[in-house]
């Protein structure tokens, strides 16, 4: 009986450890010393709509700004859902220290957005050019 504790306490810590994994890829430089990237780590296929979910953040040293994770006194960012094909995107929420990310339940009903703009033009050639697991 013990084994079997022992055993789901550590398949508990791996999974706690990987699920806080942040493995953040730049995207984009904007202006001031600002960059996007998005987070290698929390980015799948959702099978139900094919769409890429992934987390992007903000980031701007000289202001101590992430990039981060939801939770962190510097993360700022968001997380959307990306139709390579169609090129638009869904945001399924957004965090910054003061507010934490609450995911939207129906955002796989909700109406994509084109994904216009330099940033997330750039945000759609990193994503779609990887592969990424199904969840």
């Amino acid at each position: 009986m013990r084994r079997a504790l022992a055993l789901a306490a550590l398949i508990a810590l791996t999974a706690v450890g990987a699920a806080s994994a942040e493995t953040w890829k730049k995207y984009v430089d904007a202006d001031g010393g600002t960059a996007w990237s998005y987070d290698a780590d929390y980015a799948y296929k959702d099978r139900a709509t094919g769409r890429i979910v992934v987390m992007q953040a903000i980031s701007k040293p000289a202001a101590n700004l992430g990039p981060s994770g939801p939770g962190k006194p510097d993360g700022v960012g968001s997380v959307v859902a990306i139709d390579c094909n169609a090129k638009n995107m869904i945001v399924l929420g957004s965090y910054t220290p003061s507010k934490p990310l609450v995911l939207s339940p129906t955002w796989r009903s909700d109406s994509p957005k084109k994904a216009t703009g330099s940033d997330n033009e750039a945000l759609l050639s990193a994503v779609c050019s990887g592969k990424f697991p199904t969840k």
